[in-house]
């Protein structure tokens, strides 16, 4: 990282139940009057998981979450609402809806399922990375601008235009005062994926994400995010970030997001 951060510093504080303010860590790199999506992917899994404690869900992990991005996430304060869509005992569904100013900026859908053991049968075939020591540290602000870019240290290794693979991790916590847990602390970083994997100048050309789905196949463990990206461009504007996301024991899952790709200068 390049911009001195406090281990005690945080992307969002508590002002209500459910309201939050965000901080300068979350300024996004499209513009700084409004949010990266990665923290507050964290916030929302965060809050989630607080919504399920409070009903004394357990015995269930998360296995995936979708979300749509339905609007600029302003630096506003916000209200995150949940609820159960699908209730169980073996498998439940829960939607989480980020709101700031009566608008509806961020919905996500998370499904949970029961664990058992299948240790017998566990594989894949996605190679693990190398370790974060093993990859050049690298500035995500070479490229983009924003609070959130100065507040995580990347480690990547470029392969080719529109193909890298990183590890993330950031001392920022979520919430002031508040732990997460290790989906939260996963995920806040996750949508860094389209960034990470430039595959044009973004300052010619735009390519937002407006979606991030993410499926685990076991539970994160520990501060790094790794990042095994690709990027890919259509003919007819629009483009694909794919992710197979690891921690330092191993591949966990996939991630994936649709760009909208435009250009900033006449041709």
């Amino acid at each position: 990282m390049t911009t001195s951060t406090s281990a005690l510093a945080s992307y969002y504080r508590r002002t209500g139940e459910q309201t939050f303010s965000p901080t300068a860590h979350t300024h996004g790199v499209w513009g700084q009057n409004e949010q990266s999506v990665n923290p507050l992917g964290g916030l929302i899994v965060h809050e989630i998981d607080r919504f399920r404690a409070s009903r004394g869900a357990d015995g269930l992990a998360l296995a995936r979450i979708s979300y749509d991005i339905l609007g600029r996430i302003a630096i506003d304060e916000f209200e995150i609402a949940v609820e159960t869509v699908r209730p169980g005992r073996t498998i439940e569904l829960v939607e989480a809806t980020a709101v700031i100013g009566g608008r509806a900026v961020v919905r996500a859908r998370a499904w949970f399922l029961t664990e058992l053991d299948t240790t017998a049968v566990a594989g894949t075939h996605d190679d693990p990375l190398p370790a974060p020591t093993e990859f050049a540290p690298w500035s995500l602000e070479r490229i983009w601008r924003g609070g959130y870019a100065a507040s995580i240290d990347v480690r990547r290794r470029a392969i080719a235009p529109g193909r890298a693979a990183a590890w993330v991790s950031t001392p920022i916590e979520l919430v002031a005062g508040e732990t997460s847990g290790p989906h939260a602390s996963f995920l806040k970083v996750v949508d860094t994926a389209n960034g990470i994997a430039v595959r044009h100048d973004p300052s010619e050309w735009m390519f937002p994400n407006v979606d991030l789905t993410v499926h685990f196949h076991r539970r994160p463990e520990g501060r790094w995010t790794g990042l095994d990206t690709s990027v890919t461009f259509g003919p007819a504007g629009h483009g694909v970030t794919s992710t197979v996301l690891h921690d330092l024991r191993g591949p966990v899952g996939r991630a994936e997001q649709i760009l909208t790709i435009r250009p900033l200068k006449e041709s």
